[in-house]
């Protein structure tokens, strides 16, 4: 039986980092609390993949490689995109639902 007190280590890549800004960014054009908001859900969603990473659903697509990427729901319509490997969590992108992410592959 798996140590349930054994946590994840959690890796935020530049780009997710960066797309998190961006998106932050664009807004605070609308509304400063809804950036806020982004942000600190991002930070408590991120720091969740700690405990239990695996509960979340893949990401599916026929152009993915398989089983490659989870993904976690944050403030509505973004997306946390995320790899597990080993003991390690590690968030790759940060994107908008509304948006085609085509590039990604």
């Amino acid at each position: 039986m798996e140590n349930r007190d054994e946590k994840y280590i959690i890796i935020v890549s530049n780009t997710a980092s960066e797309r998190l800004v961006s998106h932050a960014r664009f807004l605070t054009k609308v509304s400063e609390q809804a950036a806020e908001i982004l942000i600190e859900e991002f930070q408590a969603k991120a720091k969740s993949l700690a405990e239990f990473p695996e509960g979340n659903p893949w990401l599916s697509d026929s152009t993915l490689h398989i089983n490659k990427y989870r993904k976690l729901l944050i403030y509505k319509r973004y997306l946390l995109i995320y790899q597990i490997k080993g003991k390690t969590v590690y968030v790759d992108y940060v994107l908008d639902c509304r948006q085609d992410y085509n590039w990604l592959l």
